[in-house]
């Protein structure tokens, strides 16, 4: 079994101050990969004429190494991005002027089972050079990491809720097995799997949570009490909710009011939050707009505040959920199942659209002596983060499950030779693999 690992995306994280969820998971495969003896795993990326080629071990290797550096934050951490941003060019590079699409060939006619696996949802809306490589013999394994712009156009930017329904038409046509993040997202992604004879199989496999060691506050100390959301300014976020209670709070108490930090980058369709933060002169000391922070600082930031807010309207996973918790800072979260599966008990969980009760929820917790985040504090001493290691213990299952009911790659290009037709689809049952809970 020898897996080709996608790091189209990967090779671009360079450009980023701080890591998206997706490029968290992306840098987590890849260092699973590179623990793993060189001759089970190839590097791909597509190239600029849209094929696949190698990218060499070492390259991504140190891309990995100098982007762990970079998101850790530090004095060297703007050296280290720099650097990451060469070692992605240079890779770049290899696919357009190496040998990339010839070793890559070499690796499809050597193997008996190949497993290509593409972790982000980048370029799935192209399936032909997937198409391409189950052609050479190898089986497709997408990570859905949710639908959110496809059952929730509205907060998506313009054009980005059909691309994603042509990246679930290739899941369904072509996957020969699926991963996700949720049972959540298991049910919405069930329904458009009806392009195949049979169901491939799905694995429900939480992402693994790192703890990470606390780092210099991002300001010259930190003011009590405050509270912190995460997540890129988009309207799904649901920022504009927390802003007008804290225009309240300003309105009635001024320079006593709990204080908001909002960590993350601007995002898109945001004007009404940019214009209460950049032009509301109340909200001026108590709501700070820090941006995207090395990974110690956040957890900084969490380890001193008295929640993290969560009012999204919609999630796949809510990696800021599990990030808090991890880190024991309590949450007050919307109700939504994908919160629900992987909080547990633990936060507090309110409707989104319910000001009134994040309201209350807010002003208790802020209280020193509040009862409810005691109670919670207490109920996050029974909860344990996801890991990487149960979430590859459980990948590698379903890799194994894939493999078995393959057709060797020798057998399926003999068979190509015979006949014009080409091989039919594999079929497997249907089956859910591998689905385990939070301890």
């Amino acid at each position: 079994m020898h897996v080709v690992l996608d790091v189209s995306r990967f090779l671009a994280c360079g450009r980023r101050r701080a890591p998206s969820g997706i490029d968290r998971v992306e840098a987590a495969y890849v260092r699973h990969w590179l623990a793993a003896p060189p001759a089970r795993v190839t590097f791909a990326a597509r190239g600029p004429r849209g094929s696949y080629a190698s990218v060499p071990r070492r390259l991504v290797l140190a891309l990995a190494e100098q982007l762990g550096a970079a998101w850790a934050g530090g004095p060297d951490a703007a050296a280290a991005c720099r650097a990451a941003r060469r070692t992605g060019l240079v890779a770049l590079a290899s696919l357009t002027f190496g040998r990339g699409r010839g070793r890559l060939a070499e690796v499809m006619e050597r193997e008996r089972r190949t497993l290509f696996l593409l972790v982000s949802h980048r370029l799935m809306e192209q399936p032909e050079p997937i198409e391409a490589l189950r052609r050479a013999g190898a089986a497709f394994i997408p990570l859905v990491h949710d639908l959110i712009p496809a059952t929730h156009p509205e907060y998506a930017r313009p054009g980005v809720a059909m691309q994603h329904l042509q990246r679930l038409a290739t899941v369904a046509s072509l996957a020969d097995g699926i991963i996700v993040n949720s049972a959540a997202t298991a049910a919405v992604l069930r329904p458009h799997l009806v392009q195949q004879a049979a169901t491939p199989p799905m694995l429900v496999a939480p992402l693994g949570i790192e703890r990470i060691l606390p780092g210099p506050l991002p300001q010259d100390g930190t003011a009590s009490p405050y509270f912190v959301s995460i997540g890129t300014i988009e309207p799904r976020k649901n920022h504009l909710l927390l802003l007008h209670l804290w225009r309240d709070f300003a309105a009635k108490w001024g320079p006593a009011a709990p204080r908001l930090i909002l960590v993350g980058r601007r995002g898109w369709e945001n004007e009404n939050v940019l214009d209460l933060l950049e032009r509301c002169t109340l909200l001026r000391g108590l709501v700070e707009e820090a941006g995207s922070l090395p990974d110690p600082q956040v957890a900084s930031l969490l380890a001193g505040s008295r929640a993290l807010l969560f009012p999204s309207f919609a999630e796949g996973y809510g990696l800021p959920l599990a990030e808090a918790l991890a880190a024991g800072t309590p949450v007050i979260g919307s109700d939504l199942p994908a919160l629900r599966e992987l909080g547990g008990d633990v936060p507090e969980y309110l409707d989104p659209l319910d000001g009134a009760g994040w309201r209350r929820m807010i002003l208790d917790y802020a209280a020193p002596d509040s009862r409810a985040r005691a109670a919670q504090l207490a109920r996050l001493r029974s909860w344990s983060p996801p890991s990487w290691e149960d979430h590859f213990a459980a990948v590698e299952g379903l890799l194994q499950d894939v493999a078995a009911r393959m057709v060797p790659a020798s057998v399926a290009v003999t068979a190509r030779a015979r006949r014009p037709q080409p091989v039919p689809s594999r079929a497997p049952e249907p089956v859910i693999a591998g689905r385990f809970g939070l301890r």
